[in-house]
């Protein structure tokens, strides 16, 4: 369906969840084309195409709330829809803190964003790629079988309409590559990797040799790891293990983990979170940003900000509930899928770069770790504790010298956060990211 017959069933699903005696009500639709293919030595193992989409309805009836979803627009479908809704917002309990937009709120005007490639992506051009990737992993001396190589190409059309008059839609595109390798053998050990690249325009999406390259040579250098043994160290996380440092941050300062108090950053709002040089940044309207979008999923305009600014906290990630919990003013952060209602979350965010590289992050370390993955989920977002298994190399005298595996890191991350120095290597690549960093003082845990 084109964008305005999606908002024309919008309202008329809003209209009709009123005449049942809904007080308020919204909508959101999400439809998309995609493909996907899969090949793995050079054959093709999966072709996935799909075309349609969901659309949720919530309803409020005072201070209840029900959502339902389907993806049968037939009017017979959305009538059933209506009536379901408007039956279950009867008999839940109370949410004091739930509601759409009052219309001050909300956005007047969306930005115009270039987030949508015009092009097509055919099946067989994403099958040429991956078998050119896999074949440059395969290349790769050392690497002895392969996991296969991914592609994907989407467009996604996303329309949002309420009882306060809140009408919009826009459209996004995305595509990706991925190949993972396996190095080694039986007697010196067998080690996989990847590498991955994705972007809203087709067009900037990494070569596929380049990709199929990394993830061969990340393989094939893990291969032979040596346990360590346990002692406090500096340790360095590359670019791509240091996103997760950056979200385990979005997390603490999540408004619906603020509100429950369920984070350790809860009383930590406009104080020095980061040493003073750090700053972390949002920008929802990054023209071909993987997660730009012109407003929140309630109708709220959204900006750029420093969530970070020179190591100081600024905001909570606030969607309406959140900020009517906090009593505070929302942050246009609500984020939506057809089947539940809105909550809290983030558009493209980054770690801002340090002024050295990696190799010069490094350079005065006479022992530590340099990460290349993270392995498990070990960390306490009520109390900041980490722990996590690693993988990565050896540092001695500044230089990377074997690979290290079956070790565990462990810190907490307010120490973290103060101990954070970013390197210069900073690539957008992900939505989340960040450039390699080093943080002394952490606890290894090895033989």
């Amino acid at each position: 369906m084109s964008q305005p017959d999606l908002l024309n069933l919008l309202s008329d699903l809003i209209a009709d969840a009123k005449k049942a005696g809904a007080d308020a009500a919204d909508a959101i639709v999400v439809d998309g084309t995609s493909i996907s293919v899969t090949t793995r030595l050079g054959k093709l193992e999966q072709l996935e195409g799909s075309e349609g989409g969901d659309i949720g309805l919530r309803v409020l009836m005072g201070k209840r709330q029900a959502i339902v979803s389907s993806a049968d627009r037939s009017r017979e479908a959305l009538k059933e829809l209506v009536e379901r809704a408007v039956a279950m917002a009867r008999t839940v309990p109370e949410d004091p803190y739930c509601g759409i937009a009052a219309p001050g709120q909300l956005a007047t005007s969306l930005p115009e964003i270039d987030i949508c490639d015009p092009a097509e992506i055919s099946a067989q051009t994403l099958i040429d790629m991956t078998k050119t990737c896999e074949a440059a992993a395969l290349d790769v001396k050392g690497v002895t079988n392969s996991e296969g190589a991914s592609a994907s190409w989407g467009r996604t059309k996303v329309a949002i309409a309420a009882s306060n008059g809140f009408v919009r839609s826009y459209a996004s595109s995305g595509s990706s590559l991925s190949a993972s390798v396996i190095a080694g053998d039986s007697d010196k050990g067998m080690e996989t990797d990847y590498d991955y690249t994705s972007a809203v325009y087709f067009s900037d999406l990494k070569a596929p040799a380049a990709i199929g390259r990394g993830a061969g040579e990340r393989a094939v250098r893990k291969v032979g790891g040596r346990k360590i043994a346990s002692r406090k160290v500096p340790v360095i996380f590359d670019a791509r293990a240091a996103r997760g440092i950056v979200g385990h941050l979005l997390g603490a300062i999540n408004g619906s983990s603020v509100a429950r108090g369920t984070t350790f950053l809860k009383d930590a709002m406009g104080t020095e979170v980061f040493a003073p040089g750090i700053s972390i940044q949002e920008d929802p309207h990054r023209n071909r940003g993987l997660r730009s979008k012109p407003c929140d999923a309630e109708g709220l305009p959204n900006r750029a900000r420093a969530l970070i600014d020179r190591g100081v906290l600024t905001t909570w990630i606030l969607d309406l509930r959140a900020a009517r919990q906090l009593n505070l003013a929302p942050t246009g952060h609500a984020t939506r899928g057809t089947g539940g209602p809105p909550s809290p979350g983030t558009t493209n965010v980054w770690l801002e770069a340090g002024k050295l590289t990696p190799a010069a992050l490094m350079a005065d370390i006479k022992e530590g770790l340099f990460v290349t993955d993270l392995v498990g989920q070990g960390v306490n977002t009520v109390t900041g504790d980490y722990s996590r298994g690693a993988v990565g190399f050896w540092i001695e005298n500044g230089e990377l010298t074997y690979p290290v595996h079956e070790v565990t890191i462990a810190s907490n991350l307010k120490d973290m956060f103060k101990r954070l120095v970013p390197a210069s290597d900073l690539d957008m690549r992900y939505g989340v990211d960040a450039p390699s960093v080093r943080i002394d003082g952490m606890s290894l845990a090895g033989t």
